[in-house]
């Protein structure tokens, strides 16, 4: 800009006056906060009065099957709707809906217009023939992807090899640099755009890529502009940077809004707001135009917005992903590359929700950790986990290293630098399940039906590990071929038909694109190894030939006790895949990363899965992420912590998931002696460059009653794997298997 603004008064300058730079505005201008939580205050009076409207809709949710109503007379998008308040618009601070009402859900047809209706029936209502009448000629995401998947991807798909794929719904995990809402303004932002699309145009080749970058960028403007007037239907101009704590908050929570009314993606993050935000609030405590009470309400309320936030789903969806979550991930916290800590007084605020409002999965809240940040944050957030066991943990002195320090958490687990990279994101492969495939010669062990390349069958007897793991890596190169060639169709056709217009328009327009691969079946497959080099596994065949059991004799080491003869199997197996799929290249040169992570789908992926040779029956669960199977880590918490920490983060940067249960009384005797230990191990745990832990301070018995009595806790919230979910709106058999999992009992 060629002249400072008169709404950035008070700040320092540097680069981002003259560029779209946030990190460094945020490093300018930031106050790190090494004080401990006695300035933090309470709920205001109006805060819980928003907050009885809350519950109140909440019940009525809950009484109506987990839906309250929806609008099935438009397809939702930025301006299909009246404005729409939680209470009304003078009690809302921040303001702003999906829909006209709160918890109505909208439809949004673009990313399978069969899957729109499938939900709606679900629910007892029934798309509007002008829906039909407009989507009658219309491609969507869907159709797109389903011409182009070969007969292999389909088999692969039903079989449960590849599950979970953006393939009916919308591909989430991009998040929007809503930061630049507050901090510029649209014009400019708008301004920037049509400079980058100028550009372009006048290259003197026009090549493919090209083209659709130029495309990308007039869709981009058309929804900014559009963006605009959404926020004029609320009374406010975002044309403007944000003049106060007030405005940044609302004008970037607009970009949010305007984003999950575009799109109903399987992860729609925030992002990392919090600091940000807490440069505004400084500035206005100064100024005397603002204290800390109604500082507090400010992002109170912000997050009752947040987790107001709903997509109509199918039961399938909800079948892989359970408990209705939306993954409005939020990252606090974390150091400078020059290393100072990024604690403010808002990375406080942000955990008082959970106390203010009471405990929520969402908006999922994810702490990233270092051994840099203030002891009294440290002790802060691990009070705030013992006592809601609503937030989760990544290793920002790992991150760093590859994402800078200025990245935000998509999804669950997953990094990416802020306005600079977008992904690309595509469920599981079955990595138990394509052992089994290997066993049988290609052929599924359920169906019988050939999938893979066809190769000689395993005989009954004796399995042999060298011949074995051969056979596996054979199987996992073809898998990793397929997995990544299906993902490039699924992406390419979501770019055609369904793009993220105002997500992508708060990137940078030269965006660093990845491509999120994964595995479920993690711990079990790696069992399974073991227990065929290390004990004597018998393969049993049935009368069509296929083996579908095993006897095992003797002992093998088991995956979470930190013992090297089978960790590094994992380790090794999971470098081995990762470098498989890169072989493969992705769709417009994206970068390939690898999850270990599997949400609450674990269950269905066991279900999907015959028995396998470490002893589990057919159709049991998997252990989720990279957790060892339930009540095989038996050497106690620090034990199993050890031996998730040995896998390599460098080829699973999507993520390594590490959901950890632990009784009250094995963490200490009494509070303090609890936020010790819990403080004390976190550091320990990331000191080994692990990635990810989730924690549960929890007793099993709580859980069995408070799945015999919902009553008894309506607000219980657990973390499952990579997000939270209140443990109520979790169907029979996931809340049966989260209660299967292993609850450490010692240290």
């Amino acid at each position: 800009m060629s002249q400072l603004r008169k709404e950035w008064d008070g700040f320092n300058e540097g680069v981002w006056t003259d560029e779209i730079n946030l990190s460094n505005f945020i490093k300018a201008n930031y106050t790190a906060y090494d004080g401990d939580a006695s300035f933090l205050q309470g709920p205001t009076e109006r805060t819980e009065k928003e907050m009885k409207r809350v519950h109140e809709l909440l019940i009525a949710e809950n009484e109506k099957g987990g839906v309250l109503d929806v609008d099935t007379s438009k397809v939702l998008t930025l301006l299909t709707h009246d404005p729409g308040y939680v209470v009304d618009k003078d009690t809302d601070i921040i303001k702003g809906l999906q829909t006209d009402a709160p918890l109505k859900r909208g439809v949004s047809p673009f990313s399978g217009f069969r899957s729109s209706i499938q939900a709606c029936q679900a629910y007892g209502y029934e798309i509007s023939d002008k829906i039909k009448d407009e989507f009658l000629y219309r491609t969507t995401h869907n159709s797109g992807v389903f011409r182009a998947y070969t007969d292999t991807m389909k088999k692969a798909r039903h079989a449960g090899i590849l599950t979970g794929l953006p393939d009916a719904y919308a591909r989430g995990r991009i998040i929007g640099d809503y930061r630049r809402i507050a901090l510029y303004g649209m014009d400019y932002l708008i301004e920037q755009k049509k400079e980058d699309k100028d550009k372009l145009g006048n290259k003197d080749i026009l090549d493919d890529e090209t083209i659709r970058l130029l495309e990308d960028l007039a869709r981009q403007i058309e929804f900014m502009v559009q963006l605009k007037s959404l926020a004029l239907s609320y009374g406010c101009d975002i044309s403007n940077p944000a003049k106060n704590a007030y405005e940044a908050i609302q004008w970037l929570y607009f970009g949010y809004l305007g984003a999950i009314k575009e799109q109903n993606g399987a992860a729609n993050s925030i992002g990392r707001i919090a600091e940000f935000i807490d440069i505004y609030i400084q500035r206005d405590i100064e100024k005397g135009i603002l204290d800390e009470i109604h500082a507090q309400e400010l992002i109170d309320d912000l997050v009752i917005k947040l987790r107001l936030v709903r997509h109509l789903r199918t039961p399938e969806y909800n079948d892989l992903f359970a408990g209705d979550p939306v993954w409005v991930t939020i990252a606090l916290a974390g150091v400078t590359g020059e290393g100072k800590h990024m604690v403010s007084k808002t990375s406080y605020r942000v955990l008082q929700t959970l106390y203010n409002l009471g405990s929520s999965a969402e908006p999922n809240i994810t702490v990233l950790w270092s051994e840099r940040l203030p002891q009294h944050f440290k002790e802060f957030c691990a009070k705030v986990s013992i006592d809601t066991d609503s937030i989760q943990y990544e290793n920002d002195d790992v991150m760093r290293r590859m994402y800078g320090d200025d990245y935000a958490i998509a999804c669950c687990v997953s990094a990416m630098k802020m306005g600079k990279q977008m992904q690309f994101f595509g469920a599981r492969c079955n990595l138990a399940k394509i052992l089994l495939m290997a066993l049988n010669g290609g052929r599924d062990e359920i169906q019988g039906e050939q999938i893979a390349p066809k190769s000689p069958a395993f005989e009954e007897g004796i399995l042999d590990f060298d011949e074995v793991y051969t056979a596996y890596k054979e199987y996992l190169k073809w898998l990793a071929k397929l997995y990544v060639n299906t993902m490039n169709i699924i992406h390419y056709m979501h770019d055609k038909y369904a793009y993220e217009r105002l997500m992508m328009s708060l990137h940078d327009t030269d965006v660093e694109r990845l491509m999120a691969f994964g595995v479920s079946g993690f711990s079990v497959a790696v069992d399974s190894l073991s227990a065929i080099k290390y004990a004597k596994v018998k393969a049993i065949k049935d009368d069509r030939g296929l083996i579908t059991d095993f006897e095992i004799k003797g002992d093998y080491p088991k995956y979470g006790n930190d013992d090297d003869r089978v960790d590094l199997l994992g380790k090794n197996l999971i470098e081995f895949f990762y470098k498989e799929l890169c072989k493969t290249p992705a769709y417009r040169g994206a970068k390939h990363t690898l999850s270990i992570l599997t949400i609450t789908s674990n269950v269905m992926y066991g279900r999907k899965t015959g028995a396998t040779p470490d002893g589990r029956k057919a159709g049991e669960p998997f252990a989720p992420g990279a957790n060892p199977m339930h009540g095989r880590d038996c050497e106690g918490a620090l034990a199993s912590l050890n031996s998730v920490a040995k896998l390599n983060y460098a080829c699973c940067q999507d993520g390594i998931s590490n959901t950890f249960s632990i009784t009250p009384e094995a963490l200490g005797k009494d509070e303090d002696n609890r936020i010790d230990n819990l403080v004390t191990m976190l550091d320990g745990y990331f000191e080994q460059d692990a990635h990810h832990l989730n924690v549960n301070v929890l007793n099993r018995e709580k859980l069995v009653a408070a799945m015999n009595d919902p009553t008894l806790y309506p607000s219980l919230t657990i973390r499952v794997s990579g997000y939270a979910v209140n443990f109520n709106k979790l169907t029979r058999d996931k809340q049966e298997e989260v209660i299967a999992r292993t609850f450490h009992q010692a240290m």
